[in-house]
């Protein structure tokens, strides 16, 4: 009788370092084509937004005519900008998920790694890896709306038939309220779980839409755990970057000599940190995709042939010496 193999959060964390450190010149271009462009206006968008709702607010005119004009123009312009920001940011993250996975993916099994075929790998994941981000959105946004509607629905019976009245005051209203939201929450972070792996399999599989979604959630099965601690993981490193952020705007307004190195470490910093948390997230992503596919039998034909009934063996090209990483089965 055969028992699952055990698979770790640091095994998985290790090996992308691995991955990254054997191909770094690669990694660090790619970093600074896509990573760190989206980094950057992260961490500089709140100000310039802040700077245009302050100029709209403090914005004064000599005529009613030109005040209704110049207010008009000033309120679209932070819809513009987070419009724009928006787009900017879903393509350069969608453009640095699409040839980081392709790359991992690749330099995981020791092949050569080309920044030329990691560039080109873009032009076929973009829209797959577009409509799947949609689709996910899709279901979330659906599973908000029937929670709402769910709220809303108790709080009119209970108001209805009379066994107490829910009013926004109500410690009633605000407990169920609570209990409401932390259900939403809990079935959230499961379905963002479960879909953990689905830009990888866009990638790699070359599908899109709602079958990644299905897809990824198959792989996860059984490793819900390790895939909840990296999904942990990266929720401390991005609380200890938005920490970080606040903590040098803070500096900088309470600073009384304001100069020009503080404004730079206020930029430099939180966008470094942004771009190394991103690129390991994503090749950390990768590698789990490998070891599930791995555990779950699918890469026994391809890497461990005759041996698949006893292990299976992912291959690994350090750049110097090769290994070979492997999941063993108890029998």
């Amino acid at each position: 009788m055969s028992t699952t193999p055990s698979l770790s959060l640091w095994t998985i964390i290790s090996e992308s370092k691995q991955v990254i450190k054997a191909h770094s010149r690669h990694f660090l271009a790619l970093s600074v084509l896509f990573l760190l462009p989206l980094s950057f206006s992260v961490t500089v968008y709140p100000n310039l937004q802040q700077l245009l709702l302050n100029s709209t607010q403090n914005h004064q005119s000599l005529s009613f005519h030109t005040h209704f004009t110049s207010t008009l123009k000033n309120n679209n312009q932070p819809l513009l900008l987070a419009l724009a920001y928006a787009i900017f940011v879903s393509v350069f993250i969608i453009c640095a998920v699409g040839s980081i996975t392709y790359s991992v993916f690749h330099g995981f099994y020791g092949s050569p790694v080309k920044l030329l075929s990691a560039l080109r790998s873009i032009f076929t994941s973009f829209l797959p890896l577009l409509a799947t981000t949609i689709a996910s959105q899709i279901i979330m946004t659906g599973l908000v709306f029937v929670f709402a509607i769910f709220f809303l629905l108790v709080v009119k019976f209970v108001n209805y038939v009379g066994f107490t009245q829910f009013d926004y005051s109500s410690p009633y209203f605000k407990g169920f309220a609570l209990l409401v939201f932390v259900a939403l929450f809990f079935v959230l972070v499961n379905l963002q779980v479960n879909w953990n792996l689905a830009s990888v399999v866009v990638v790699v599989e070359s599908s899109w839409g709602f079958k990644p979604l299905k897809r990824s959630a198959s792989l996860i099965k059984g490793y819900k755990l390790v895939t909840l601690s990296f999904y942990l993981y990266c929720s401390f490193f991005t609380g200890i970057f938005i920490w970080s952020r606040t903590a040098l705007t803070m500096y900088l307004v309470n600073s009384d000599s304001l100069k020009d190195w503080a404004i730079v470490l206020h930029i430099m910093i939180p966008s470094t940190l942004l771009t190394l948390l991103l690129l390991h997230y994503m090749a950390v992503n990768t590698v789990l995709y490998m070891y599930c596919k791995a555990i779950h039998g699918e890469l026994a034909t391809e890497i461990a042939g005759e041996f698949a009934k006893e292990y299976v063996s992912l291959p690994f090209d350090d750049g110097k010496v090769p290994h070979l990483v492997t999941v063993s089965y108890a029998t």
